[in-house]
């Protein structure tokens, strides 16, 4: 019994506020994104895609957002410098906009 008043004092968790705090390594977001370390590195180096850390590149949920739209882009056909453009107009268009 004293199980169950424990588990009642537990609510649901909104994950959605704290992606802001995320950090993933160069090989998760290659995971997550679908593609090589190669290509992670010369997209983050080409669009200037900000990381952290110094051994070890550090990316956050924003950069993780960037790789996966230029990845988007890529899989649609577009050039590396044009699925780049398409990646930086798209995230700075209002949040209302980006979802139509």
């Amino acid at each position: 019994m004293a199980v169950t008043r424990h588990v009642d004092l537990l609510e649901p968790i909104d994950l959605s506020q704290h992606f802001g705090k995320v950090e993933l390594y160069l090989g998760q977001v290659c995971q997550i994104a679908g593609i090589s370390k190669m290509q992670l590195d010369y997209w983050t180096n080409k669009a200037q895609i900000p990381t952290k850390g110094k051994k070890q590149r550090i990316y956050d949920i924003h950069a993780l957002e960037t790789v996966m739209l230029i990845k988007q882009a890529k899989d649609k056909g577009l050039n590396l410098g044009a699925a780049i453009d398409a990646a930086r107009t798209f995230r700075a268009l209002p949040a209302q906009h980006a979802a139509e």
